[in-house]
């Protein structure tokens, strides 16, 4: 069950340092490269320790499933993004595939 929260805890933080990369200005603002270089580090030591458990082809899936879905949806509040309508259908079929590809994992073990 751990492996489940080291791998919650590599999308938190993946999704934190994306969000702050237009705070960067391309790594010329030093405070939130340093930050967004931190989380990305501290993200794959989280996946690393996920994978000793979880297969690497569900750790990556919900990592990136996750990470799009999360990132989508902050920016349209935190950044005044738009999602029309085809975004939205994307992210549910984003969920639905880490969903299924999680679930056959559980089902076939």
């Amino acid at each position: 069950m751990s492996c489940y929260l080291y791998l919650a805890g590599a999308i938190i933080c993946e999704v934190v340092g994306t969000l702050l990369l237009p705070y960067s200005k391309n790594f010329t603002k030093v405070y939130p490269s340093v930050l967004l270089v931190i989380c990305y580090m501290v993200a794959f030591v989280f996946l690393s320790f996920a994978v000793r458990n979880i297969p690497l082809t569900i750790v990556y899936a919900t990592w990136c499933g996750g990470g799009i879905f999360l990132v989508s949806v902050v920016s349209y509040f935190l950044f005044g993004q738009s999602l029309p309508w085809q975004g939205i259908v994307g992210l549910v079929l984003i969920v639905a595939g880490v969903t299924l590809v999680n679930g056959f994992k559980a089902s076939s073990s």
